[in-house]
């Protein structure tokens, strides 16, 4: 049992020496800061980093009959990536639109069932999201 031993000698090391490296982190950030040390910032809270970075979370414009019902209560709807945050998503639209976002509600739509004759196969589902908008805003999704 000596080769088990050794990988967990191995293992033992290795998270000493991150432990070793968040330690020097620390002690760099409170250099630097008098009195207490600066809390990391979460993803939400830093947001994107450009607006280039918007254009990858939203697809496009989810144009329907009951989406463009919604824009008299002030709400748009965006097909957007399966895997980005409300936050983001927030942040995406008033970035691209320069609108102020009240609420966003992420909507998973399932792939559905088609056939053609015996052949039978499944449409791809989508996430999509409504955003709603402050009193007085409006987007331009539809060009007149």
């Amino acid at each position: 049992m000596a080769l088990f031993d050794f990988i967990k000698n191995k293992e033992k090391a290795d998270k000493a020496k991150s432990k070793d490296a968040k330690k020097e982190t620390r002690a760099k950030s409170q250099k630097g800061v008098k009195g207490k040390a600066e809390k990391p910032k979460d993803k939400a809270a830093t947001g994107l980093k450009s607006s280039k970075s918007a254009f990858r979370i939203l697809k496009q414009p989810h144009i329907t009959e009951k989406s463009t019902d919604l824009t008299k209560v002030n709400q748009y709807v965006f097909r957007v990536f399966s895997n980005t945050t409300k936050a983001e998503i927030r942040k995406a639209v008033q970035d691209i639109y320069g609108v102020h976002v009240e609420k966003v509600s992420k909507i998973k739509m399932p792939g559905k069932k088609r056939r053609r004759g015996r052949q039978i196969g499944w449409r791809s589902g989508y996430t999509k999201a409504v955003v709603k908008l402050r009193k007085g805003e409006i987007i331009e999704v539809l060009p007149h």
